[in-house]
């Protein structure tokens, strides 16, 4: 049994109701509800402001439906507790019930402290011959976060939801702490919270770049893992989520979860939406031989994805050691009970998914019609926001890029690495890029399924950066610790001839180049680009393209970069790329663009050019060695389904990777003379006409854009 604890006045407990889950503050006190299908005690302990000395213990009197209930009469806002179940200890069935560990509520809105490493949190004996078929009958309650009952009442200033139509959504992907901890106009009291990203001065910058959604990476209650804190590293990017409904400390100012209210209010206001990273994939509590934390210990066997005929084993699909169950219909409510929170409670506009391809497993594998998404796709909330997958996962069948169903993105890693070898110089990548500046429709024009389906990325958290992309041939991981054995070592990356910083002027010209060349292919393709926060303006880590454990300035945003010369002129490039893609129609259509014939305007919507002025045939797109070519969008083309003629500027399109200059012959403009609107090779260069038949010279390795209006 747990320790002897000081006495304290003994609390009323009422029927109180099964719903909603988890501690609600009713005006008059608070409602708790746990579900757990194998339990047969649930106590709710309660504990000072300081989380350390337990003040009360009440037993849930109801069990309804499988969910065990009470009220506490006169509990307030602000009471910390914890949950202590009981049940049997049955490893072997898939049963891992402990009393002796507090556990955390899965749908606690808040924590305070954080978790301290000790055998105390494991459910068996560390060390024990039996290992963990033994059980652990010492108190985990000094070393586990204490859940909070909060207050949701917020005065919002912005009522009205963030609804960015998909055609002219950008997402920028940014890290709370990562973007804030050096910024020079947050002040250092602020630096690496929600009050710091929430300032006028992080957000307008943001917004005149002229995107119009931030990704943040997750925000919810996580946990460092013992291994990294053993080598003084910590979970920097926070993949490993124990509270689905709570922020993660760490990012805020002040005790009160009306901190993150207010920024999502001023992203507002600044007409930016708020997505976040989340993970619903897997926990903290790892598999068989991990703590007792929450889940594992409320009830395991409905929790997570046991082996069916070896229970006391866990199905590892995300490779951390267990799978949360979805295929549970509880668990499946609780997944959806939290992104409707978020979005009702927070009002954030939308979601990204980690490993969501583990979401949509049921238990024959990857199902497009999965209770999960089922679930999406129905719900009046979920249906409005944006929803976006990260489409793979390491289990058998885990690689689904293109396989959502209707209403979903997803992120297009095939657009990075095709991209980047194009610009690498690989042989054989025309025809691919040509795929991909057309929003993959060869993956996801299918059940009228539309462009804005295809998340196109060029660099993003996990990977190197689009400075490293053209500075590091080799990723270079040495500070995580793992010998640099950890990362991915297929990066499609080119140094330009020197690895790493150099001082080489014609090395550095070069590399200026390939980043615009690469941010122009991302923003000038049709589907909905994703800018990695600082590549704007060439930030770099230092070659490390596995920075997860990074909390130092590897992973933190250097804004002297973005005040430097070379860091001004490409934040000035990537803000004329954007205005060119809202000025321009044709580069984001709501339809494929499939090089349809139209009579009446006498074009296609879209039409593949050799340098010649020629139409691409199958011996050009087939033949390993071109590495130039043309794409023209014609703006009469219909923008719809519905056969009626546009009246927006065409677009051309010329890419040349070829190291040399190479001569493109014009088509003849649709309206009036050709403006040069972009040149790669001379961002300054722009409104100059052609208008002539005489070839224009490309300048090696860059890309051109031409409009006639």
């Amino acid at each position: 049994m747990p320790a002897a604890r000081p006495a304290h006045p003994p609390l009323t407990v009422l029927e109180g109701s099964p719903h909603p889950l988890g501690a609600t503050f009713t005006g008059d006190g608070v409602n708790f509800a746990v579900f757990s299908a194998h339990a047969t005690r649930v106590e709710v302990c309660i504990f000072d402001d300081a989380g350390t000395t337990q003040t009360g213990c009440v037993t849930l009197p109801e069990y309804t439906d499988e969910i065990w209930h009470g009220f506490v009469p006169g509990l307030q806002p602000g009471a910390r507790y914890g949950l202590r179940v009981h049940g049997p200890y049955e490893p072997e069935k898939g049963h891992r019930f402990n009393h002796h560990k507090l556990l955390m509520d899965p749908y606690a809105k808040a924590y305070m402290g954080e978790l301290k490493w000790g055998p105390e949190v494991f459910g068996y004996t560390l060390g024990h011959p039996d290992g963990d078929l033994s059980f652990d009958e010492r108190d985990s309650a000094p070393f586990v976060p204490k859940c909070v009952v909060v207050d949701s009442r917020f005065e919002w200033t912005q009522t009205d939801a963030m609804r960015v139509p998909w055609k002219e959504t950008v997402f920028y992907e940014a890290h709370v702490r990562g973007f804030t901890m050096k910024h020079p106009d947050v002040p250092e009291q602020f630096r690496g919270t929600f009050a710091g990203m929430a300032r006028d001065e992080v957000l307008a910058p943001i917004r005149a770049l002229g995107v119009t959604s931030v990704e943040l990476l997750p925000v919810q209650m996580f946990l460092n893992q013992s291994y990294l804190l053993d080598k003084g590293l910590t979970n920097f990017w926070g993949y490993d989520t124990i509270g689905f409904f709570a922020l993660d400390p760490r990012y805020m100012d002040g005790p009160h979860i009306d901190e993150f209210k207010h920024m999502v209010d001023r992203f507002h206001a600044h007409g930016l939406e708020v997505i976040l990273d989340v993970v619903y994939n897997h926990t903290p509590e790892g598999n068989e031989l991990g703590p007792t934390l929450s889940f594992k210990g409320i009830d395991n066997a409905s929790y997570y994805r046991l082996l069916p005929d070896q229970p006391r084993y866990y199905i590892n699909d995300t490779g951390t050691g267990n799978t949360v169950n979805l295929s549970h219909p509880r668990v499946l409510q609780m997944v959806m009970d939290s992104l409707r929170y978020w979005v009702t409670e927070m009002h954030v506009d939308g979601f990204r998914f980690d490993l969501a391809t583990i979401l949509a497993r049921e238990p024959h594998g990857f199902d497009d019609g999965s209770g999960f998404l089922k679930s999406c796709r129905q719900d009046p909330v979920l249906s409005s926001v944006k929803l976006v997958a990260e489409p793979w996962d390491i289990g058998p069948g885990g690689y689904q890029v293109g396989s959502f169903p209707p209403g979903w993105a997803e992120w297009n890693d095939q657009f990075r690495d095709t991209v980047r070898a194009y610009w690498k110089g690989d042989e054989g990548m025309a025809g691919k890029l040509a795929q991909c500046l057309t929003a993959s429709a060869d993956r996801f024009n299918q059940r009228g399924r539309r462009p804005w389906a295809s998340v196109n990325f060029v660099s993003a958290h996990d990977g190197f950066t689009l400075a490293d992309t053209v500075s590091y041939n080799e990723k270079h991981n040495e500070a995580n610790g793992e010998d640099n054995r950890d990362g991915h070592s297929d990066n499609r990356s080119w140094n330009c001839g020197v690895e790493g910083p150099t001082d080489d002027e014609a090395v550095r010209a070069l590399r200026a180049r390939q980043q615009r060349n690469m941010l122009a292919t991302l923003l000038l393709s049709q589907g909905t680009p994703m800018l990695l926060a600082g590549d704007e303006f060439g930030r770099t880590q230092q070659g490390n393209n596995n920075a997860y454990c990074q909390d130092n300035e590897i992973s933190w945003v250097d804004w002297a970069l973005a005040r430097s010369e070379d860091g001004r002129a490409l934040t000035a490039f990537a803000t004329r790329l954007l205005e060119l893609r809202r000025e321009l129609p044709a580069l984001r259509r709501n339809r494929f663009l499939v090089g349809a014939w139209y009579e009446r305007i006498g074009a296609k919507d879209a039409t593949w050019l050799t340098p010649t002025g020629a139409e691409m045939q199958a011996p050009q797109w087939e033949d390993a060695r071109t590495r130039s070519f043309a794409l023209m969008l014609h703006g009469r083309a219909p923008a719809s389904a519905i056969p009626v003629e546009a009246h927006d500027a065409s677009v051309l399109l010329l890419f040349n990777a070829w190291q040399d200059p190479v001569p493109f012959v014009l088509p003849k403009p649709p309206a009036g003379a050709w403006q040069l609107a972009l040149d790669t090779a001379d961002p300054a260069l722009r409104d100059v006409a052609h208008a002539g038949t005489d070839p224009y010279l490309v300048t090696g390795r860059s890309v051109l854009v031409f409009t006639s209006r």
